[in-house]
């Protein structure tokens, strides 16, 4: 169809003077070969010579160069048989649609009397073969979206915007040069030429540093991942020898965050809480079985030992990269408001306050868990004795947020079933997952 409409619109004169098609074509095939990808796009100095021949010549010109440098590009890239070219030619058949529509644009412009020596002629040339882009772009997602690719509209952020300065300058130079051909002539090519070069040079350079950074971007989710799984293991190692400890974290972390959430934290402090309310204790995973199983007197040695889990459990989880503001709030989960707690004696504010929300869920959990060392008290007796606590132990604020879910919402953890730890494991390894950086492919 875009081959019809071509030869439909082809004037003689479009083809004149032979010369400059026959450059033009030259110069499309030879600037077909200099390009580069970024995601899905590729970028080259082709698309420049064929925004000239729509420019220059004409619609049918323009779509011929184009489909000239694109079989090459594909006899030279997989041979007579064209294998596995399928998503490459419907993409570029975009090209050839988008070719056609603008180079019509053009045409139309200067039948209205439009003059090719103006300004104005150099922003509809750059508008045309932006035209041509956009179509060949959508077409070409459209057909990755139909093969169970990614939606167009995450295509179009992923791909196309972040590429948008380098579609739009050499379409800008394509109008400017086509202007400068018509009031200076022939030498002008020579001048389009060294441009060119210059440009796709530097895109060349720019894009592949950034390749390089995407790719060292994903070994970096990659390795962030692993350690994450690794810390997810251990708090489920922790919960078969001590379910007490490993279910109270499932349930520090359910009230954490819907305590954050009641306070108005952001998506990215409700995961970060939920975290650390499921890591708290992993300091715990150190413990000795005589100290996870004691139900009385320790040792001074033992209780040590104890007191150090808030700093073991944020040197462990602080290795992860990107974990450094979770380890930061596992440390200062049993400081005080009053400064009498540990292991800094930080006082008010100077508590980072998702760690003043873990100390109202840890504490309120401790005292009504059923699995606790303790006798389990109501959420009456312990909402009040939360209270009491609130502007010595623990942030008066996130105190009355919690009290007001427990009436709003009555929400609870029994402490009945290991599928309650699991169940939390499993929101966290999802929310992570949904939060990971994408690199585009």
């Amino acid at each position: 169809m875009t081959i019809a409409g071509a030869a439909i619109s082809s004037r003689p004169s479009d083809w004149q003077p032979v010369w400059l098609y026959l450059t033009l074509a030259f110069l499309g095939v030879l600037g077909d070969r200099v390009a580069a990808h970024t995601g899905q796009m590729r970028l080259s100095a082709g698309l420049t010579i064929v925004g000239l021949a729509m420019a220059l010549l004409g619609p049918a010109p323009a779509v011929s160069i184009c489909i000239l440098s694109r079989v090459i590009d594909a006899v030279i890239a997989d041979g007579i048989a064209l294998r596995g070219r399928r998503l490459a030619l419907i993409w570029n058949l975009g090209m050839y649609v988008g070719v056609l529509i603008g180079s019509l644009i053009i045409r139309a412009a200067v039948d209205g009397g439009l003059s090719q020596k103006s300004a104005g002629f150099a922003l509809v040339v750059t508008g045309a073969i932006t035209v041509a882009n956009i179509i060949n772009f959508l077409l070409a997602a459209v057909w990755i979206r139909v093969h169970d690719g990614p939606p167009i509209g995450r295509q179009l952020r992923r791909n196309f915007v972040p590429v948008l300065p380098w579609i739009a300058t050499p379409n800008i130079i394509s109008g400017v040069l086509a202007t400068l051909y018509f009031r200076a002539g022939a030498t002008s090519l020579l001048l389009s030429l060294a441009l060119l070069a210059a440009f796709y040079a530097l895109l060349a350079a720019l894009l592949g540093s950034q390749q390089r950074r995407d790719q060292l971007e994903e070994r970096t989710v990659q390795l962030a991942s692993l350690q994450v799984g690794l810390l997810l293991t251990m708090a489920r190692t922790l919960s078969l020898r001590d379910p007490f400890t490993a279910r109270h974290s499932a349930a520090v972390a359910r009230y954490a965050h819907a305590i954050a959430e009641a306070a108005g934290c952001t998506e990215g402090e409700l995961r970060t809480v939920h975290t650390a309310g499921l890591l708290h204790d992993i300091g715990k995973f150190a413990f000795p079985d005589r100290i996870l199983m004691a139900g009385g007197n320790l040792t001074d040695e033992d209780r040590r030992l104890v007191l150090s889990h808030p700093v073991q459990g944020a040197e462990l989880v602080g290795r992860v990269e990107g974990f450094e503001q979770i380890a930061e709030i596992i440390r200062a989960h049993h400081e005080r408001i009053d400064g009498q707690g540990y292991p800094d004696a930080l006082s008010g504010n100077d508590i980072p306050a998702l760690a003043r929300i873990i100390s109202v869920a840890d504490v309120y959990d401790v005292m009504t868990g059923r699995d606790t060392y303790r006798t389990p008290v109501s959420p009456a007796d312990a909402v009040a004795e939360l209270r009491r606590v609130s502007g010595t132990q623990l942030d008066r604020t996130y105190v009355e947020l919690f009290a007001a879910i427990l009436e709003r919402d009555r929400i609870g953890f029994t402490h009945a079933e290991d599928a309650d730890f699991e169940a939390e494991l499993a929101m966290e390894q999802h929310i992570r997952e949904l939060a990971q950086p994408r690199v585009p492919a």
